[in-house]
């Protein structure tokens, strides 16, 4: 049995790496709930280098994931959904999307770059608990629910946020659910907690962020000349900690805000590198 199962995993993931590179996918094919029967267009800034990937959204209505799958060789069944920034006005999609999707790929890992709506675009009619954390819980619901045929392992799926993605990572990890074993769409009926967070430098209001006692595990990072998110990172670290929830955290002392994943000289730029080495620690990826 032990090995039929292996070798259907095996088929599966090989199956999997047939999906088009950047492929994008609505979190709802009729429409998500609070956009029913919207038809205006999104707002998007164009990308030169590749025009299947916008540089950024400005008007998002219609929420979806881009499909980001490595190599088959590289391939651990590692998963993450990725969440930009962009002071929910905006998502800064290349720079903390599509950038994060191919450091993890190169890792083996694949990415859900999650495309969610504006809670404080102008003229926005939705808001980040109403419609954001929706969109951030769908994709998690999404990934579970199809990764056999994304060669993924349901109990290794993660959420990375950025800012105002840092945000829905602090909420998603904190609001999730077990899924609706009764619903109608199969979707619904997968967990939308993550397996772990990876939280960089979050911005959200003092009490909106309640952490329970079952938070997956947190890794955590700002830079300390970002004065404003240093405070939240810590206190959602502090938090995590009073629950007993396993958590690491990285203070930079030069960095700013929106750091990403950017090649510099600074002490900062090696924080990918410190992702890594926790997730060795915690079992999500095994050394090579």
């Amino acid at each position: 049995m032990k090995l039929r199962l292996i070798c259907g995993y095996v088929l599966l993931s090989g199956l999997a790496f047939g999906v088009e590179r950047g492929e994008e996918i609505r979190l709802w094919a009729n429409g998500a709930p609070g956009s029913e029967g919207e038809t205006a267009l999104e707002v998007s800034k164009p990308n030169k280098d590749n025009p299947k990937l916008p540089l950024q959204f400005s008007v998002v209505h219609y929420p979806s994931i881009y499909v980001f799958l490595p190599a088959k060789e590289k391939a651990n069944g590692m998963a993450v959904v990725v969440a930009a920034g962009g002071g929910h006005s905006q998502v800064v999609i290349d720079h903390e999307g599509w950038q994060i999707a191919d450091w993890l790929n190169k890792n083996g890992i694949a990415a859900f770059v999650l495309k969610y709506r504006l809670a404080r675009a102008p003229g926005s009619k939705y808001t980040v608990e109403g419609n954001a954390l929706p969109d951030s819980a769908r994709a998690m619901r999404m990934v579970r629910s199809r990764a056999s045929e994304w060669g993924v392992d349901p109990a290794r799926i993660g959420f990375m946020g950025f800012s105002a993605g840092g945000e829905l990572a602090a909420l998603v990890e904190t609001r999730f659910d077990a899924g609706n074993d009764s619903a109608s769409d199969p979707i619904d009926r997968a967990s939308s907690r993550p397996d772990f967070a990876v939280v960089v430098y979050p911005g959200f209001r003092p009490g909106t962020i309640t952490v329970p006692k079952n938070a997956p595990p947190t890794f955590l990072v700002c830079a300390d000349d970002d004065r404003s998110h240093v405070v939240t990172t810590v206190n959602l670290y502090l938090d995590l900690q009073k629950q007993g929830v396993s958590s690491e955290m990285h203070i930079y002392a030069s960095g700013g805000h929106g750091f990403g994943m950017r090649a510099n000289k600074l002490p900062e730029a090696t924080w990918p590198d410190r992702l890594k080495e926790w997730m060795y620690d915690k079992k999500l990826l095994t050394p090579q």
